[in-house]
């Protein structure tokens, strides 16, 4: 447990630079995916029709993102060839006519500049984010983790930009879970900001006065989970350099966020109630393949029909 709210100092640094530049960490193994993710990283897998990583590009490119930074390990080099050109296969499409299928693979190429940083060894997400130092230098940025996929009508990451150009420090993506459920996720203890909105709208404003990560359900300070979105200011770099390793002997990036809050940093959380889709677990993915397929213009009738069909015939036997 993490309080944040005690004696911090003002916070006297104001941040009204726009944010341009997201990272990525995508060094992890892929265990819980394995065997396909033995030879293919987990970040590449299709759900329905594109990677999961693109998907997390696509969504830093409509918010105003024009540079990705891929934190990667050893045998992830296909992910940057995803986001690069492919003359030969575009040149067999546009003989061939096919408009569609050519627009779809330019797509990742023009989407941002993506640029690598290898994590040497699985030291944690606050190590990982670390690795980006040299490349955000002194401004915001945003940090996406792959697991969470964004519905591309829901502008969360945008929102969150936008607040931390407003108020500076670091801007946390919320949601609410059932009660029972926190402990797969950090947790917040929060207060109200005055004007911030419509609180059971799509997106509302907090203020963040305690993390806790992973608490058991009695010990959780509210049903708030931190999602895989953050916007963090540049001084997290040395705020992680001073960060002992916590749980699991790993780096935490709470435990440097919480290091931040206590020189006074604000902490604001964006709790989002949009659509999100969790591809963390095998289940988790299967459910995302399916709500996203439901939704598509071009597969959702069949789909659906097929799947109302399916369910009712399995439901009969």
């Amino acid at each position: 447990m993490v309080d944040i709210a005690g004696s911090a100092r003002p916070h006297d640094r104001s941040t009204t630079r726009p944010t341009t530049k997201a990272v990525i960490p995508a060094a992890g193994l892929g265990t819980r995916f394995l065997p396909a993710t033995k030879a293919v990283p987990k970040e590449l897998l299709p759900v329905v029709d594109k990677p999961a990583l693109q998907y997390i590009v696509e969504e830093a490119a409509a918010a105003g993102i024009t540079d990705v930074l891929l934190v990667t390990s050893r045998g992830k080099s296909s992910m940057v060839d995803h986001f690069d050109r492919r003359p030969d296969l575009e040149a067999q499409l546009e003989a061939k006519g096919d408009a569609r299928r050519l627009e779809a693979i330019r797509k990742p190429s023009q989407l941002a500049a993506i640029h690598t940083s290898r994590q040497d060894e699985p030291k944690g997400l606050g190590h990982a984010v670390l690795c980006a130092a040299a490349h955000v230098g002194d401004e915001p940025f945003a940090v996406m983790l792959g697991d969470d996929l964004i519905d591309e009508r829901d502008h969360l990451l945008a929102e969150m930009l936008a607040v931390q150009s407003e108020r500076g420090g670091i801007v946390l993506g919320l949601i609410e879970v059932p009660i029972e459920h926190i402990n797969r996720y950090g947790s917040v203890a929060i207060s109200p900001v005055d004007g911030s909105g419509d609180p059971e709208g799509m997106f509302s404003l907090v203020r963040v006065n305690e993390l806790v990560e992973k608490p058991e359900p009695a010990q959780a300070p509210s049903n708030l989970a931190i999602i895989g979105r953050y916007v963090l200011p540049p001084e997290i770099f040395d705020a992680i350099r001073k960060t002992e390793p916590g749980a699991g002997g790993e780096i935490q990036l709470t435990d440097a966020m919480a290091r931040l809050a206590s020189e006074g940093v604000p902490v604001h959380g964006v709790v989002f109630r949009g659509r999100r889709y969790d591809t963390g677990d095998r289940g988790d993915y299967l459910k995302a393949v399916v709500q996203l397929a439901w939704d598509r213009e071009d597969l959702g009738p069949a789909f659906r029909e097929w799947l109302v069909e399916f369910v009712s015939a399995q439901e009969r036997a």
